[in-house]
């Protein structure tokens, strides 16, 4: 979710109250282009993802802000940060990304061929009830 792809599309789509970031799922979660992997490219990018959570271990004493702070973040928490990024976007093609303006247009197209495929949205399970279960919608996204 703090990948620079997701984080683009975030800053591009997302609401905002005041300066912060309004995330909604309608919004931007689901609306999130994010192509399908394999078990393998699955794997790497949990792997990176620890890559990060064992570096923010390596501070206990340290708060978010403080470790997410530009000025304080520790080199290998930025590191891993920039090598996780570098394998989700290895996922949207092989050649890097110039800039951001480049990556949202690129999740732009991935968009509209969304809307195109009509694969937007999953489709949610109802129950005998007739209400969404929420544990079968959440395992389709």
């Amino acid at each position: 979710m703090t990948a620079r792809m997701h984080m683009v599309w975030l800053r591009a789509v997302a609401g905002r109250l005041k300066t912060d970031y309004r995330y909604s799922s309608q919004l931007c979660y689901n609306t999130f282009p994010f192509p399908e992997i394999n078990a393998k490219q699955k794997e790497t990018i949990n792997q990176y993802v620890f890559q990060v959570l064992d570096e923010r271990a390596k501070y206990p004493e340290k708060t978010m802000a403080w470790l997410y702070n530009p000025e304080t973040m520790p080199k290998g928490l930025k590191q891993a940060h920039q090598e996780l990024d570098e394998a989700i976007e290895r996922i949207y093609r092989l050649s890097p990304f110039q800039n951001d303006a480049e990556r949202l247009e690129y999740l732009f197209r991935l968009y509209e061929e969304m809307i195109l495929k009509n694969t937007l949205f999953a489709k949610q399970k109802k129950s005998r009830k007739g209400k969404v279960n929420l544990k079968d919608s959440v395992k389709q996204a």
